[in-house]
């Protein structure tokens, strides 16, 4: 792992330490399970949706909170914007998060039937029922964080909970293991994307044509899902070109003064984006142009 991954784990298995110390297992299942459901992801049959983040700083951007008076207020810009799901950082060290921040978006976001996503660097199951119990529908699994059996844990709880999942790699070894995991869920009865994310990790700079080069390797059956370095209209073009379901879309909304026109804007190229694309495989199938 880099040295960004490494810092998270460990932090990550320090926090799960304390909430164990704190909460039995069997006690936070109960909690969990209690739950009143939260807002199933519904992905648009337009062909093209935003998972809008909300997160207070980034490693990469630094603070992020200047055009954000609380989490509600940006949330709910989020949601009317037409977001399919809003993914809320709760890692404190690096990202600034809370779980209360998932809990408190979660809130607002039930009557707009948004659900939200824990957006953090989970290593034990323990952690996807912590999102639970704060209100989440779905969480974040780092497939570069786990080996196959830890990840599989994850999944299966996540899966009992009626949570959905984003699998994020970063690579093609990354893709390897998640088709390989995949490989033995079918059949499941779980809602479960697969993200690839285009930031180096060392440098935390973006590539964005790894997307490109990777569109191929996406495992088949799970929305993909294109994860940083999406900023403008034309990224997003790009991206549902290359085949990518979902656009994963943090910093470019956090620093927008008006984020539910800027999220509009990007929905309405992407899914103008898909309809084209939709348009010509058929006059292809028909015979009426030719495949280039």
């Amino acid at each position: 792992m880099s040295g960004l991954l490494a810092q998270m784990t460990q932090s990550s298995l320090a926090r799960l330490e304390q909430a164990r110390a704190r909460e039995s297992e069997k006690a936070l299942w109960a909690r969990a399970s209690d739950m009143a459901p939260a807002p199933q992801l519904r992905l648009s049959p337009e062909g093209f949706d935003v998972i809008a983040e909300c997160k207070l700083h980034s490693p990469s951007a630094g603070d992020l909170s200047a055009n954000t008076s609380d989490v509600e207020s940006r949330v709910t810009e989020y949601a009317c914007g037409g977001a399919c799901a809003v993914s809320v950082l709760t890692e404190p060290l690096r990202f600034g998060g809370q779980l209360e921040h998932l809990t408190r978006a979660a809130k607002v976001l039930t009557p707009h039937n948004v659900p939200v996503m824990r957006k953090d660097f989970l290593v034990d199951p323990y952690q996807v029922m912590e999102g639970r119990a704060a209100g989440a529908g779905g969480v974040l699994v780092i497939v570069r964080m786990l080996d196959k059996s830890r990840i599989t844990a994850l999944l299966d709880c996540a899966a009992m909970l009626k949570m959905f999942v984003l699998l994020e790699a970063f690579d093609a070894a990354d893709l390897t293991i998640a088709r390989e995991v995949l490989a033995l869920r079918r059949g499941h009865d779980e809602q479960i994307l697969v993200g690839l994310n285009c930031r180096d990790l060392d440098k935390l700079t973006v590539e964005l044509s790894r997307l490109s080069e990777l569109a191929d390797s996406m495992p088949p059956g799970f929305a993909p899902v294109a994860e940083s370095g999406v900023n403008t209209a034309d990224d997003v073009t790009a991206i549902v070109g290359h085949g990518y379901r979902v656009a994963l879309i943090g910093t470019t909304l956090m620093k927008a003064p008006q984020p539910r026109e800027l999220l509009g804007k990007l929905l309405s190229t992407g899914r103008q984006a898909a309809m084209s694309m939709a348009t010509r495989k058929l006059r292809i199938a028909k015979g009426e142009v030719r495949e280039e």
